[in-house]
């Protein structure tokens, strides 16, 4: 059984069944790290971005440029290749908020696309209460309870989405990668948990401008074979339960026989600042939507994130065993923003990323 007081006022119940809290302070959860948490784990930190640039050593191990732009956070040990071994011996500085994690997270940059058919990336901002971040993504790890999940072992790494993907999975509530329209600028608007929100959330980009910005949401599978760190296509080595994919926090799905190790629940979180481009008169004629994944997805439906993990030790594992919430977790050494966002990976592939471009990096032309 999982209960806890959800981000924004929220409460999750083991069914899955969100309620708001009334007479809260939205932010009081996360500042004072108090609530209705039960025996479940919930980390929340933020990871500033430590390089974007087109590597990807999941996909595209050695290549140099990869096929397409990623914003990547984490430890420093990033590299075109990564290795097998222990990541978090190679790193020795991390860009998220807990100094044990030395893990890297990545996921496809967004870009505008103007009446004109040139393209702009649009910015990654901090998340909500991650204040003084240089961009970067959220990272949530969630455990139904002490001993009920596995961390990962050194040389784990694993990616959830297709980046290929151009329809919806028709998954409802149970959509493993969303999008939020926040209707008023500091995350105003809907106020469900991720994934959750019936109107505001969808597995495809919003149709229409969206005051606050578009989040993204991106949930991993919570069940691993026990025997694999990787599989050739980063996914068969883990799974969703037997009942299918989980909404986010609900971690207590039955794993199947092939896949019975639970493992805790990863799921990234990034904001656009897509208020710059909301003019209606430089969208497309015809009133489609004008953002583009990094490889070409005019559709959103093809969002993916990937993962190598790299925490210290057992530090995971006790965080997850010791109900550590939020970033409320005595066992963990947190990083001020400042020390952070100095770490950085060297810019490798020589391009511009930041200016008005004839196409996407990597030539892709957001028509597939």
């Amino acid at each position: 059984m999982f209960t806890t007081a959800g981000i924004l006022g929220f409460v999750v119940f083991a069914g899955g069944v969100f309620a708001q809290k009334t007479g809260v302070e939205l932010d009081e959860p996360m500042l004072r790290g108090g609530g209705m948490r039960g025996q479940g784990a919930m980390l929340r930190f933020g990871c500033s971005q430590v390089v974007v640039e087109r590597l990807d050593p999941l996909v595209n191990p050695g290549l140099n440029p990869s096929t397409h732009m990623h914003q990547i956070v984490g430890g420093n040990a990033f590299t075109p290749s990564m290795p097998y071994s222990d990541i978090a011996q190679l790193a020795n500085c991390t860009t998220c908020h807990f100094k044990q994690d030395l893990s890297n997270y990545w996921t496809a940059n967004l870009y505008f696309k103007a009446r004109n058919g040139s393209y702009k990336r649009v910015p990654q901002i901090a998340n909500q209460f991650n204040d003084y971040d240089n961009a970067g993504l959220t990272v949530y790890y969630t455990s139904p309870g002490k001993g009920l999940t596995t961390a990962f072992k050194p040389g784990f790494r694993m990616l959830t989405g297709d980046a290929t993907r151009r329809t919806s999975e028709n998954l409802g509530r149970k959509m493993q990668q969303c999008y939020r329209c926040y209707t008023a600028p500091d995350f105003g608007g809907a106020l469900s948990s991720p994934c959750m929100d019936p109107k505001y959330d969808t597995d495809h980009f919003p149709t229409q401008p969206c005051a606050g910005g578009i989040r993204s949401n991106i949930i991993f599978p919570l069940c691993w074979d026990g025997k694999n760190l990787d599989s050739p296509n980063h996914r068969d080595h883990v799974a969703h339960p037997v009942g299918g994919p989980t909404s986010f926090s609900v971690v207590n799905g039955t794993c199947p026989s092939s896949h019975p190790i639970k493992i805790p629940q990863v799921m990234l979180e990034v904001m656009w600042d897509t208020t710059p481009f909301n003019d209606p008169a430089d969208w497309p004629e015809d009133g489609s939507q004008p953002f583009v994944l990094s490889t070409g997805d005019a559709t959103g439906f093809g969002q993916h994130g990937d993962y190598v993990f790299g925490w210290e030790g057992d530090s995971l594992q006790q965080s997850m065993d010791n109900r550590c919430y939020l970033r409320n977790c005595t066992l963990l050494t947190e990083l001020a923003p400042k020390v952070k966002n100095e770490c950085q990976v060297p810019v490798t592939v020589d391009e511009d990323i930041e200016g008005w471009m004839t196409e996407l990096p990597g030539g892709g032309n957001g028509d597939k």
